[in-house]
């Protein structure tokens, strides 16, 4: 094998002019996915993507976004897609259910469209560990998206 050197790397672009973003923020943990979404609007507009190209719907929670990512995936008018929602942690079961299948079919879209997913949908113990993180992960998945749309755009 060659050194580094020898092969031709394909560095991150963090340019969002021009990438058309989709948005799905559930309405269930309203406070923190609003918090999520603040964060998000505020790094996608300092990596250039515009307004007028930022579409963003509501659903009722994470289990409703594989679906609706889907069929925004398959109208062939976004160039990346971001997830923004919060589960966190109560006394049953359900906390995993809601966890593990709203990531597996985020998964399953991105895999069957090619049109990659920021994945923000938080799973947490409590809230106040949502309200740590909220900032950061919002900031996070405008980068993936931005950084994955031009990505996929190169290969």
């Amino acid at each position: 094998m060659g050194s580094s050197s020898d092969i031709n790397e394909l560095d991150p672009v963090y340019n969002g002019q021009g990438l058309r973003i989709g948005i799905v923020m559930s309405r269930f943990n309203q406070d923190i996915c609003e918090g999520l979404l603040s964060a998000c609007e505020i790094e996608l507009a300092r990596l250039g993507v515009a307004k007028a190209d930022t579409v963003l719907v509501n659903v009722p929670g994470a289990l409703e976004h594989p679906l609706v990512l889907q069929k925004m995936a398959q109208s062939g008018k976004y160039d990346a897609l971001v997830a923004i929602g919060a589960v966190v942690r109560g006394d049953t079961y359900h906390f995993e259910i809601v966890s593990n299948e709203s990531s597996r079919g985020i998964t399953d879209v991105q895999l069957e469209t090619g049109v990659p997913i920021a994945n923000a949908i938080l799973t947490v113990d409590t809230e106040e560990q949502a309200h740590v993180r909220m900032a950061e992960k919002g900031r996070d998945a405008a980068r993936v998206a931005v950084e994955m749309a031009n990505l996929l755009k190169r290969l």
